[in-house]
């Protein structure tokens, strides 16, 4: 009976500790489902109308704000300061892009954004966005993209040159 209690609470740590390593989005708040209602904070566009281009920053609060694309979505990120001047980077919890081919929410941090494409997004010259790398390959060769940027590639004056 020992041997059997200690094997059981064996298995039920192994799980605990299986379920927290391998949570797909462990700490970070799930996407939002943007409303009818909600408009990009920097250009004003109802995001909805563009489901291909979404983006979001989720903060630890709960609170949100939802972009009509990456462009913007940036645009607010390097300048919190101007958009949300209650906000602090510490404050972000999770950052969301829209995969464009299969139209799903991809951890921004993570994705792979085409920047100089033949794809204009609802605000003009847009970064696409890819969960994976060789569809980033896929779209900039087919799209005639200039370059295939991750999070920390994107500087404030990679977005002024595409507006």
């Amino acid at each position: 009976m020992k041997r059997s209690a200690i094997a059981l609470e064996f298995i039920i740590i192994s799980l605990m500790l299986f379920l927290i390593t391998t949570s797909p989005s462990a700490g970070q708040k799930e996407p939002v489902r943007p409303s009818p209602r909600d408009k990009c904070p920097v250009c004003g566009m109802f995001v909805v109308k563009h489901p291909d281009f979404i983006a979001e920053i989720i903060f630890k609060d709960s609170a949100y704000a939802v972009f009509d694309g990456a462009k913007d979505m940036f645009k607010y990120y390097f300048n919190l300061g101007k958009y949300n001047p209650k906000r602090k980077y510490a404050d972000i919890d999770a950052i969301y892009a829209t995969d464009y081919y299969r139209l799903t929410f991809i951890d921004g941090y993570k994705a792979y954004y085409v920047g100089g494409s033949d794809v204009y997004g609802p605000m003009g010259r847009e970064l696409i966005s890819f969960g994976k790398s060789s569809d980033a390959e896929e779209f900039k060769r087919d799209h005639k993209g200039k370059a295939i940027l991750q999070f920390k590639d994107i500087t404030y004056d990679v977005i002024k040159g595409l507006d």
